[in-house]
């Protein structure tokens, strides 16, 4: 019981304090606190929303940004994959290409938007790529990292038991591969959806 009434006073207090911020967003524009043209009160942000909704205007934008955002997405998931695993069991690739690797990675998709746009224009083409630089590097990394981290033990005991590459590939490297290479689609998912955001805000009507 005592648990119980802990939840419930914890949400009522959570509760409380999201109304009062709403109550204080909706009151500082139409105070003059604010300018409501850099923060709209609450109500005018639902009424918009509302007006768009009708006018189908909503969905037409959500369907493309959708569009632009699997796309890069998916690129990104397939090159990530493919070169992490080939990258990871090749160890001697791996010593060669860490620090090109790790040296691309410290380059923001954000700072690079200016370079996108110059090569690819402001078209979809640029923006897709700005979603795959983002996620990728997440994807790639983490995939390389998921194969070099299989348990030896494992490896050298299939073959002794005379299993093939392709089995050991298949049965035993990827299976324990896999949550890293879940984790980096994770986290390249954020990625995605910050850079999908940010590329729309520069480059879109």
């Amino acid at each position: 019981m005592k648990k119980l009434a802990n939840f419930f006073t914890g949400s009522l207090e959570k509760t409380i304090g999201l109304i009062l911020f709403i109550a204080l967003w909706e009151l500082a524009p139409r105070a003059g606190w604010v300018n409501s043209t850099y923060l709209s009160p609450p109500s005018a942000v639902v009424s918009a929303l509302i007006a768009l909704l009708k006018s189908g205007a909503l969905l037409k934008h959500l369907l493309i940004s959708l569009q632009r955002a699997l796309v890069g997405m998916a690129v990104a998931v397939s090159f990530g994959m493919i070169f992490g695993l080939f990258i990871g069991y090749f160890k001697k690739i791996e010593g060669y290409l860490d620090a090109l690797f790790q040296s691309f990675r410290q380059m923001s998709a954000f700072a690079l938007f200016p370079v996108f746009i110059l090569l690819f224009g402001v078209g979809e083409l640029s923006k897709t790529i700005i979603i795959f630089w983002a996620s990728l590097w997440p994807i790639l990394l983490n995939t390389i990292n998921g194969v070099k981290n299989v348990d030896t033990l494992l490896v050298q005991s299939a073959k002794s038991m005379g299993a093939s590459q392709k089995f050991i590939f298949l049965r035993v490297i990827l299976p324990a591969a896999a949550p890293d290479i879940f984790t980096g689609i994770r986290l390249g998912g954020s990625y995605c959806v910050m850079s999908l955001v940010a590329a729309e805000m520069i480059g879109a009507t």
